[in-house]
């Protein structure tokens, strides 16, 4: 395959919020895109050359996807597989069908991280009775996690006791799950790399992770946030579970740092990721313009962070913090704060736990950036870190 210059159209599967960025970085740079999203006000979709409205799996919207788009990747990991390889008859795809069909299933994904020698937290798959009969009491306390289309704490039960786990897989429907024994946790980050068609790879500093309630609330970056013998752990692990996949595109992996100094890989994302939101103020080439760069046969080079950055999500309980009757935060207020980069992904309505936007904080120095991102947490109702 060719390079795709700019004046090319880049095509997504997906109309979510990580479509919008990865669309407005393509346009940015000169590129038409397409996106398919059944929803007719999706946020990709609403800023796009052209949106294709239909199934993931509609044959029709497929091949009109195929026939405006010269390159295709995918903004969520749970766009059917299949879907990829039929477009990939086509037109080249990336990441490729096979990679994320691994990442769909968090039996396979673990197998994976095996094989390129990234240690795991002890597991077992549960896909039946006698499955649940072998687990040994040693796995417990642990979490049971559905093998497939679990995100942001979805689909995962803590389970201390036999009793819990045989009641938490019932809970899941008996759906094939994934027992991960809980380990004493110190710190969660993550690596974003991506890896081109040559086999370049490029990443973003390690990102140190805040969740609450299983979704990303805070993500720091700048030098210290994570000890340098561990991030460079990390991003070894990473490269090497990129390049066993022969992956072509952005790719994120999750770790656990644990109290003995160790790291763990938790899972992975085919696709850009919410921690790497902070790359677009924070550093010169962002997690979408390599998203586009790999798509595009572009070459890749190294980002460089400019700036200490602190990421917040925005969550939709902010427009509910003052009662029933949604009410839009004070924007006005959060953007006096020096360094403050407001990203709202255009959903047509706020819901508790739904992901509304970012705000990147990024200063001077860690001090500052670290001070200013407390405030913004204050005015909006946020929990501290």
């Amino acid at each position: 395959m060719t390079v795709l210059l700019p004046g090319a159209t880049l095509g997504v599967m997906g109309g979510g919020q990580l479509g919008r960025m990865f669309v407005h970085a393509a346009q940015r740079m000169g590129y038409f895109t397409a996106v398919l999203d059944p929803d007719a006000s999706s946020p990709a979709g609403r800023v796009s050359h052209h949106h294709v409205q239909a199934d993931y799996l509609d044959e029709a919207g497929l091949a009109k996807l195929a026939s405006q788009a010269d390159a295709i990747t995918t903004e969520f990991e749970n766009v059917p597989a299949q879907a990829l390889a039929r477009l990939a008859a086509q037109r080249f795809v990336a990441p490729a069908a096979a990679a994320v069909a691994i990442a769909q299933d968090r039996a396979l994904e673990k197998e994976h991280f095996t094989r390129c020698g990234v240690p795991c937290a002890p597991n077992a798959v549960v896909n039946d009775e006698q499955d649940l009969a072998r687990i040994g009491d040693d796995l417990l306390p642990g979490i049971l996690k559905t093998a497939r289309l679990g995100y942001d704490g979805k689909g995962q039960v803590r389970v201390r006791t036999r009793e819990e786990l045989r009641a938490a897989w019932d809970g899941l429907k008996r759906a094939p799950c994934v027992l991960e024994k809980m380990l004493p946790l110190a710190f969660e980050c993550s690596v974003v790399v991506a890896r081109g068609r040559d086999g370049a790879i490029v990443h973003l500093p390690v990102q140190h992770n805040l969740h609450r309630d299983g979704i990303l609330a805070v993500t720091e970056v700048y030098a210290g946030n994570v000890a340098p013998d561990q991030a460079q752990r990390a991003i070894e692990a990473t490269k090497a579970i990129a390049a066993g996949l022969q992956y072509v595109g952005v790719l994120c992996v999750e770790f656990f740092g644990l109290e003995d100094g160790s790291l763990v890989v938790n899972e992975m994302a085919p696709r850009p990721h919410n921690s790497g939101h902070w790359s677009i103020e924070g550093a010169d080439v962002s997690q979408f313009e390599l998203q586009v760069r790999t798509l595009a046969g572009l070459p890749l080079t190294q980002p460089r962070q400019h700036s200490p950055s602190i990421m917040l999500n925005l969550l939709g309980d902010l427009w509910f913090a003052r009662g029933a009757e949604a009410v839009t935060p004070d924007w006005a207020a959060v953007l006096a704060l020096p360094g403050t980069h407001l990203h709202l992904y255009g959903k047509t309505e706020a819901r508790k736990g739904r992901k509304m936007g970012h705000l990147t904080l990024t200063g001077p120095s860690v001090e500052a950036v670290r001070a200013a991102a407390r405030q913004a947490c204050a005015l909006l109702g946020l929990p501290g870190f």
